[in-house]
């Protein structure tokens, strides 16, 4: 007779989990074991994304519809679920619109992450940050490790990037037993590979794949550039651009790191990117080359809150971590095309 045991899954909350990581990394999590809860205020999304999960993972999965900014009801979901850990997604995200916009992005984004930090000192919650590569600033000591001085940001989007940084920071040190890390990650691009799930942004795109991609379907007549006298090899911007599926896999190693217990210090910090630098430029040209198209594009007046150059050392979280960016460039462009031509209505 064989032996039962009784299996009790570690429980994950995904806060901004119906959005294009945080969609993603639910599919990693629950693939590796885990148990996941979404919760979403829906504000910069809708179901696409969390339909698409639940195709792909078989089965619907647990979703709350709520505000992070309320923090009753943050009190409320961590009470009820007791998780083993949080991921904090559920943040405004576009550095053009915190630039003319900073008071939006200060009140939702420091105060969601607030709450939720002051629930897990409640619950004992490990807790994930998804930060930015936005934290390192205008910086030009490259590529930039975990130690590298943060510049001062370039934009209220990356300002609340490192206040929230150093919340959990100061949080970790005030409070026993409490955890964090904080994962800097870089451009991420792409959609997965079923073509299921992936980037859909409201309105016009504030970042460039998607501009791309609907350029590409005919849904926006122009892709705009943002200037091409910068100083780098063909004059436009730098990046180190990562594929979505990579991401979320570095997700799933820094969790089962809290929840296993083998966190060198009660506060850490990962950069998660591919470590290659790649243009604006590059990008699309790619982008046309593997996906046999020709894209209409323009160049345009520098957009307020963009840095020249930055891409990752991604060297800690590879040993640290046991994460690798995998995916290449081009089958991340040719995923997030396939995405697009799912969604884009038929002419």
């Amino acid at each position: 007779m064989a032996l039962q045991y009784n299996i009790i899954m570690s429980k994950v909350l995904v806060s901004g989990g119906a959005g294009f990581i945080g969609s993603h990394v639910t599919v990693e999590l629950v693939q590796a074991g885990y148990e996941v809860v979404i919760a979403d205020n829906m504000s910069n999304c809708d179901l696409t994304n969390y339909n698409g999960v639940c195709r792909i993972l078989g089965r619907k999965m647990p979703f709350v519809k709520m505000d992070f900014c309320d923090a009753k009801a943050v009190h409320k979901l961590f009470k009820k679920h007791r998780f083993d850990a949080v991921i904090h997604f559920a943040a405004y995200k576009a550095v053009g619109e915190s630039v003319g916009e900073p008071d939006k992005y200060y009140l939702n984004n420091l105060t969601s992450f607030l709450n939720v930090l002051e629930a897990s000192r409640e619950f004992g919650t490990n807790v994930l940050f998804s930060s930015s590569a936005t934290v390192y600033g205008d910086t030009d000591k490259l590529p930039v490790t975990e130690a590298s001085e943060r510049q001062p940001a370039t934009s209220p989007y990356g300002n609340t990037k490192q206040m929230c940084e150093d919340f959990l920071r100061d949080a970790v040190r005030a409070y026993q037993g409490m955890h964090g890390i904080a994962l800097r990650y870089f451009n991420p691009i792409g959609a997965h590979p079923s073509a299921l799930i992936g980037e859909l942004p409201r309105g016009v795109p504030n970042n460039l794949v998607p501009f791309i991609t609907q350029t590409a379907a005919g849904v926006r007549e122009c892709l705009s550039i943002f200037g091409d006298d910068y100083p780098t090899e063909d004059g436009t911007c730098k990046r180190d651009f990562i594929d979505i599926v990579d991401l979320a896999k570095a997700h799933v190693c820094a969790v089962r790191r809290m929840i296993d217990g083998r966190m060198k210090e009660n506060y850490e910090i990962f950069n998660v990117g591919t470590g290659r630098p790649v243009s604006v430029m590059e990008l699309v040209n790619t982008f046309q080359k593997v996906n046999n198209l020709k894209l209409n594009y323009k160049i345009v007046a520098r957009r307020p809150g963009d840095v020249v150059a930055i891409w990752a050392d991604p060297t800690k979280a590879n040993e640290e971590l046991g994460w690798k960016a995998e995916r290449s460039l081009e089958d991340t462009l040719r995923a997030a095309w396939l995405w697009q031509q799912k969604v884009t209505p038929a002419k």
